[in-house]
C-alpha cells in the first residue's frame, strides 16, 4: 500500500460468506461506509492530524470526527465533545477542476478558504505568531 492510496474500511469478520455487493462496515447505528465513498488518503490525513495534534497540545481543540460520504469526506474539529464543530475540513473531488477539492468551513457555514493544495487551505486555520521588534 502506498501513501497515496485511500484508506478503505474492511468488512467485519463475522459477515456471512458468499455475500455479494459493495463492501460495508458498520460505523454507527444508522450509517454504513460503502467502498465507493470518498475518503482522505494517508498523506491528507497526515497533514490534517499534524495540525490537529499541534492544536490539541496548545489546548484549543479536544475532539474530532471523520465522515465519509458518497460525494465528499469531512473532518470535523470540536472544541468540546458535546458541541458543534468549530471547523470542518472538506474534500469534494467534484470541485477539483473548478475551485479546488479542499475547503475549510466555519461553524456558520461560510467557506474560509478553498483550494487545490490541502496544506495551503489548512493555513486558514493555523495562526502563526509573528516576531515584532520593539
Amino acid at each position: 500500500m502506498s501513501e497515496a492510496d485511500p484508506i478503505v474500511f474492511s468488512p467485519p469478520r463475522n459477515s456471512a460468506p458468499g455475500k455479494t455487493g459493495p463492501r460495508q462496515t458498520r460505523v454507527g447505528p444508522q450509517r454504513r461506509v460503502q467502498a465507493n465513498d470518498i475518503c482522505f488518503d494517508r498523506i491528507e490525513l497526515g497533514q490534517i492530524l499534524g495540525l490537529y495534534g499541534r492544536k490539541v497540545a496548545e489546548g484549543e481543540w479536544r475532539d474530532y470526527a471523520i465522515d465519509t460520504l458518497r460525494d465528499r469526506a469531512v473532518f470535523s474539529i470540536f472544541r468540546r465533545t458535546s458541541e458543534f464543530p468549530i471547523y470542518r475540513i472538506e474534500k469534494n473531488p467534484k470541485l477539483a477542476r473548478r475551485q479546488g477539492a479542499y475547503s475549510v468551513v466555519s461553524p456558520t457555514g461560510h467557506i474560509l478558504k478553498r483550494g487545490r493544495d490541502l496544506g495551503h487551505v489548512l493555513g486558514a486555520i493555523e495562526r502563526r505568531l509573528k516576531l515584532v521588534e520593539a
